[in-house]
């Protein structure tokens, strides 16, 4: 996936102008990216502070340590089932 050239909280502030009431084209230009970016992060980040967007980061970290987590124990256990059903248990 292609890395931002903004930051979250760059992100975060560039809506926060919208919403202040800059006009979007206006905003657009000024900060060299298309109406389309803008509303794809709207729709991402519309309406998260800087500390709800930290923890949203936190939480998908955790989620996605917990899914390999996960695969390891569900391989594990597929493991298992085959070594027992091999040896007739």
């Amino acid at each position: 996936m292609r890395k931002s050239r903004f930051t979250e909280s760059q992100i975060v502030s560039i809506l926060k102008e919208a919403d202040a009431g800059m006009k979007i084209e206006e905003l657009c230009s000024k900060h060299g990216m298309s109406s389309a970016t803008y509303y794809k992060w709207k729709s991402k980040y519309g309406g998260l502070d800087a500390s709800e967007l930290k923890r949203m980061r936190e939480l998908e970290e955790e989620n996605a340590k917990l899914k390999r987590l996960f695969a390891d124990v569900s391989l594990e256990n597929h493991a298992m089932k085959e070594l027992f059903a091999k040896k007739g248990w």
